[in-house]
């Protein structure tokens, strides 16, 4: 743990402003990786002084999403705590012996729980973790050299989101744990925008099922899991041969998701320290073309897709269903009033062509929420590099000057750096574990010194008594 110097006597705060003790940790954002660093850290010996602030006033993950039988694509055991300490009171499994439901459980012999179940886990781990403040809504950050500490200023929000009290904190160590936000494509965002206009992003998907069900001609946008998913629902809900349905997407092909289990090997530790050491533009090269690791479409969905289509031939004609992949939207603009026209340009053809649609839903995905107006007041000691991007160093932290002694945590804003896992479910106990040993200058959650059986590069290191490594091999000089 960083241990900076004797803190000297506090300065006025707002009201609210913690003056007694400096935290040890601050975290900012309470999704599912920020709740597995809480969570771990109510384990750590001795204790650590925690403190973590999310605007919302309660934990959801994606409810727009938890269309009814949608399961998680990662197991079960990706939870928030299992795969760093399967001890832990905050694992899946103690959730439902809570619920007296392990027996259930274990009968369903489930691997992949549903989305729903998985919200309902992690609702159940936010309203028993201590040090969890919903309902505050982070302003700044600053680095404070006189304090020798990260100044962090809050709102508390009231039930309606209206201020209600002004608060800071001190403390020696943040974790970054914002998330992501719906991505909109340049050309449909005036449409998303606009009041009345039928463009949703699939992160809204269940606000508006009932209206895209009533809906004459939908278009759903994406070729993703959640778009996959959307459209298997809207056709469920349509009637045969009058289905008035059209999925586009970017892609070649509407493709599996690369679900080997060598591929899967992409998210491990071992992967994102080999990652890490790539050169920069190596890694910003490599990252767009993996993309069916994690974009593609869960081989059941696809099969439920094909399934619903081929039923619906039983009686001699076609479903009214077209999926067109291998197509961009050029530009969009409203017909009439309530109707939206969608200019498509199919880049093997080089053909563009016309699609008016009553309603359009965007499953095109998310991006990292930006960090400029939160960490304003340490921008000036950060490092970035040559797209301006933070650095990011192997252990998770900003790479800050020198100067500040405390320690920036980021969490799912780190793709650049750590590769394809950085926003998997799977890594985000490990990722949680590797932060809190870094932070304490211990082992509190000792971990796996090798986690995958491929050898991503040519050179490699001996890890002594783990067997089956092979022989040493002898790196070449480069000419």
């Amino acid at each position: 743990m960083n241990a900076p110097p004797a803190t000297p006597a506090p300065e006025p705060a707002p009201a609210g402003a913690d003056t007694v003790r400096p935290h040890d940790l601050v975290g900012i954002g309470i999704g599912p990786f920020n709740l597995s660093l809480a969570a771990l850290a109510d384990g750590v010996p001795g204790g650590l002084a925690t403190a973590f602030y999310e605007q919302r006033p309660a934990f959801r993950w994606h409810p727009g999403l938890l269309i009814e039988g949608a399961t998680l694509q990662v197991p079960f055991l990706a939870d928030l705590v299992t795969l760093a300490d399967p001890s832990s009171p905050w694992s899946f499994l103690s959730y439902l012996r809570s619920r007296e439901r392990l027996f259930p459980f274990y009968f369903a012999e489930t691997f992949h729980i549903q989305r729903a179940e998985y919200d309902a886990y992690c609702r159940w781990a936010a309203d028993r973790i201590p040090g969890l403040h919903f309902g505050h809504q982070v302003d700044a950050v600053r680095w404070s050299p006189e304090r020798d500490l990260f100044e962090v200023d809050y709102t508390q929000l009231d039930p309606t989101g209206e201020a209600e009290a002004l608060g800071r904190a001190y403390t020696r160590n943040i974790a970054l744990g914002v998330g992501t936000e719906p991505f909109v494509p340049e050309p449909l965002r005036p449409l998303a925008e606009a009041p009345g206009v039928p463009v949703i992003h699939s992160a809204d998907y269940l606000d508006h099922r009932d209206t895209l069900a009533a809906a004459g001609h939908v278009t759903v946008i994406g070729s993703g899991q959640s778009g996959a998913e959307i459209f298997l629902d809207l056709l469920r809900t349509r009637p045969s041969g009058a289905e008035r349905l059209h999925w586009l997407a970017r892609t070649e092909s509407f493709a599996p998701m690369e679900y080997s289990k060598l591929g899967l090997e992409h998210f491990t530790p071992d992967y994102t320290r080999y990652f890490h050491a790539l050169p920069e533009r190596v890694r910003d090269d490599l990252v767009p073309r993996q993309w069916q690791l994690h974009k593609g479409i869960d081989a059941a969905t696809i099969d439920a897709i094909h399934q619903e289509l081929y039923r619906r031939t039983l009686g001699g004609g076609w479903p009214d269903a077209v999926l067109t992949p291998g197509v961009t939207v050029r530009t969009a603009g409203r017909v009439a009033t309530t109707k939206v026209e969608l200019h498509l340009e199919h880049a093997q053809q080089g053909t563009r062509s016309r699609l008016t649609t009553d309603a359009v839903v965007l499953a095109t995905g998310y991006r990292e929420r930006p960090l400029g107006r939160l960490l304003a007041g340490i921008d000036p000691y950060m490092r970035r590099d040559s797209a301006g991007r933070p650095v990011v160093d192997d252990r998770h932290r900003l790479k800050l000057d020198p100067s500040v002694t405390g320690t920036v945590y980021v969490q799912n804003a780190e793709r650049h750096t750590h590769g394809v896992g950085a926003p998997d479910l799977g890594l985000a106990a490990w990722r949680s574990a590797s932060i809190l040993n870094t932070l304490t200058g211990k082992e509190p959650y000792p971990l796996p010194r090798r986690t995958a059986f491929t050898s991503f590069g040519l050179e490699r290191r001996e890890a002594p008594g783990i067997p089956g490594q092979g022989p040493a091999l002898t790196p070449l000089r480069q000419h």
